[in-house]
């Protein structure tokens, strides 16, 4: 029944599906300092920690769009691959050798990750229509949250960075089983499409998918960079001061800023059923342009102001994000909606390659009071797009 209870059954798999995928996207990022000193790793090196995860999930769901993956096999299917297969590389990360191999199997997460997200999105549309803003929120909630859980660990225990992470690929494929055991298809799911590889390209035909494209890079260009940096910018700031735990607390900010995202996601995607898509995405991307510009002179505030910040920037961070995947699920062809979808994600994790690099190499010229500024023209040029 679309919208009824089993549709919110379902929904609920499918997001716990995406909570446990989601675990080894910063497995590495939230233990970093322990990585870096481990290695020798200079800040630019530990970049890449995170970057090769955004550049494989680029390559990934390249390959996937241009494959039509989404629409040829059950998308249940290629969502459990997707976490089977980030499960693996996380857990060979742990046994490499030298810093290039490391970065290798990140970069292999990444790739297997873009199996998780975009198919997670049309299994949820396959279940909702009317709802479709609120459900898709919830999903990025989830997605939010599985982000957020390496940072938590990370702050909360001893343990060394390589469990860390084997812990991480463990909830990995803990959701892997749950989508392909559980998770069943929507009754708006479509029957299997027929190879084009023409479709990727005429996401950009309709003018409501290409604005809620660009909409969406400008969101993307600050996500990631401050997803990626901001528990490095807290954690400067407490060492300024010479906190003895200011590798803890910024640990501790870094969860609560992306754990916050749940929240702004979720009451964004019920918000955006009544008010408008557009309207939502809009007052949200003001705020979080409103946060970034703020971490100039949060950074000598004490550490409650910028758990403060922290929590408002990561509420309203994302929550645009699952309303502009909403308006090109809206506007795009149902047939080739997972296609769709994949084009959107794809490019714009492409874009936050770019700003998650600028953001730390302005962090190593001026240091990281400034270094959010340069993505700040992100969220104000989203909002033209709306």
């Amino acid at each position: 029944m679309v919208n009824g209870p089993q549709a919110w059954r379902m929904l609920a798999l499918v997001g716990l599906a995406e909570l446990l995928g989601m675990a080894p996207w910063f497995s590495a990022s939230a233990v970093s300092s322990s990585i870096v000193a481990e290695y020798h790793l200079t800040t630019a090196q530990a970049a890449w920690l995170t970057m090769a995860v955004q550049g494989g999930f680029v390559a990934g769901t390249l390959v996937a769009a241009l494959l039509n993956l989404s629409d040829l096999v059950n998308p249940r299917w290629v969502f459990g691959i997707g976490c089977f297969g980030a499960a693996a590389a996380n857990a060979l990360v742990t046994a490499a050798p030298s810093p290039v191999e490391a970065v290798a199997w990140r970069f292999a997460t990444g790739t297997a990750l873009a199996l998780v997200y975009p198919p997670g999105m049309k299994i949820v549309a396959g279940w909702f229509s009317t709802r479709r803003g609120a459900a898709l929120g919830i999903l990025v909630a989830s997605l939010t949250l599985g982000k957020a859980v390496p940072y938590l660990l990370a702050a909360i225990t001893g343990g060394t960075w390589r469990s860390m992470m084997l812990l991480s690929s463990v909830l990995a494929a803990a959701g892997g089983l749950v989508a392909i055991i559980t998770v069943k298809d929507g009754p708006l799911a479509t029957a299997a499409a027929a190879f084009d590889p023409r479709a990727a390209f005429r996401v950009f035909s309709r003018r409501g998918t290409r604005l809620g494209v660009l909409g969406y890079l400008g969101h993307m260009w600050e996500l990631y960079a401050m997803w990626t940096w901001f528990g490095v910018y807290v954690t400067a700031a407490m060492a300024a001061r010479r906190a003895e735990t200011a590798g803890r607390l910024g640990s501790l900010a870094a969860f609560a800023a992306i754990g916050a995202g749940a929240i702004g996601a979720g009451a964004a995607g019920f918000s955006a059923d009544r008010r408008g898509r557009a309207n939502v995405a809009a007052w949200a991307m003001m705020v979080s342009a409103t946060c970034c510009a703020l971490t100039v002179p949060a950074f000598h505030a004490p550490f409650g102001v910028l758990l403060l910040l922290a929590a408002v920037w990561g509420v309203s961070v994302v929550a645009d994000s699952a309303q502009f995947s909403a308006i090109v699920s809206e506007t795009t062809d149902d047939e080739y909606l997972g296609t769709a979808l994949t084009v959107q994600t794809c490019l714009g994790f492409l874009l936050t390659m770019v700003s998650i690099r600028l953001t730390s190499a302005v962090a190593e010229w001026v240091g990281w009071q400034w270094a959010f500024l340069v993505v700040l023209p992100g969220p104000i040029l989203g909002v033209q797009a709306t």
